[in-house]
């Protein structure tokens, strides 16, 4: 389908609203913060306040990880728990929101070089709901999720969100979900530390803080070529991000923002030693 083609068919789906909408990337941390009220999940309701509701949102997860790209295409949708060892009350919760099936069809359409499938088996990963559940409790808001090819380098994820651009001017909201610092196998929590804060304790390895220090350094500079390759910017990446599948969403936003775009960080911490909660609103 052509380009002309492509847009008429979003137009059908989401008529123009005069307003370009924020993207966000979230550092969702534990799925406990689907939950729990604490400082990140307050935020997050904080910033749903702060921006304009979308008629719509496109989450990209750290959680839905394909070969090729697909999007969900379900009118219904369902709550996957993608995780264990939780407390039963976390394998409970639902969220209901709908799917948008000609949001979903008109955002495969729009991508190019790249073909996107039509997916009707997946449904909300924790990635997702964990986030959206806190900003959007009445689950009255769509959304679609578009899923990240593993195989692919930084670079084609960043070229490829090129492409939703359009969507921000048709009230959808862009949503990565992950985490710019994800080491979980080297996760520490201090002796003495309050056990209700779980993994959520406030304390980072001195690694950990200099790589997102880093990694902001870039986004504040709007200097996204390195953040493509993270792995040459310092010796430490690889302890920062040992799989990139939590930080590939990162580049999916940063690859829909703009030079208008005002840059600002919020949640900005590491916690556990290894994870940082560091998140980042473009308007």
């Amino acid at each position: 389908m052509s380009t002309l083609a492509s847009l008429k068919k979003l137009s059908d789906a989401l008529p123009e609203n005069g307003v370009k909408m924020p993207v966000l990337f979230v550092g969702h941390g534990s799925p406990m913060n689907a939950i729990e009220d604490n400082e990140f999940s307050r935020k997050w309701r904080e910033v749903a306040k702060q921006i304009p509701e979308p008629v719509a949102v496109l989450c990209i997860s750290a959680h839905w990880l394909t070969r090729g790209t697909f999007v969900t295409a379900a009118a219904e949708m369902k709550t996957i728990h993608d995780f264990g060892g939780f407390p039963r009350a976390l394998f409970e919760v639902q969220y209901p929101a709908p799917g948008f099936p000609a949001l979903a069809e008109a955002t495969a359409e729009l991508i190019k070089d790249t073909n996107v499938g039509l997916d009707h088996d997946w449904g909300f990963d924790h990635g997702s709901w964990s986030v959206v559940k806190n900003m959007y409790p009445e689950a009255n808001i769509p959304m679609i999720q578009l899923s990240i090819d593993y195989y692919q380098p930084g670079y084609h994820h960043y070229e490829l969100a090129k492409y939703l651009y359009s969507l921000r001017k048709k009230g959808v909201l862009i949503l990565g979900s992950g985490n710019m610092v994800h080491n979980l196998r080297m996760i520490s929590i201090p002796p003495g530390s309050d056990p209700a804060l779980g993994f959520n304790v406030d304390y980072g390895f001195d690694w950990a803080i200099e790589m997102n220090e880093i990694f902001k350094s870039h986004i504040a500079d709007r200097n996204h070529k390195p953040l493509m390759d993270y792995m040459s910017l310092h010796k430490d990446a690889r302890l920062a991000v040992p799989t990139p599948d939590h930080y590939w969403p990162l580049l999916y936003t940063l690859g829909v923002s703009d030079d208008k775009d005002e840059v600002s960080f919020f949640n900005d911490k590491a916690i556990a030693g290894s994870l940082t909660m560091t998140s980042v609103l473009m308007r």
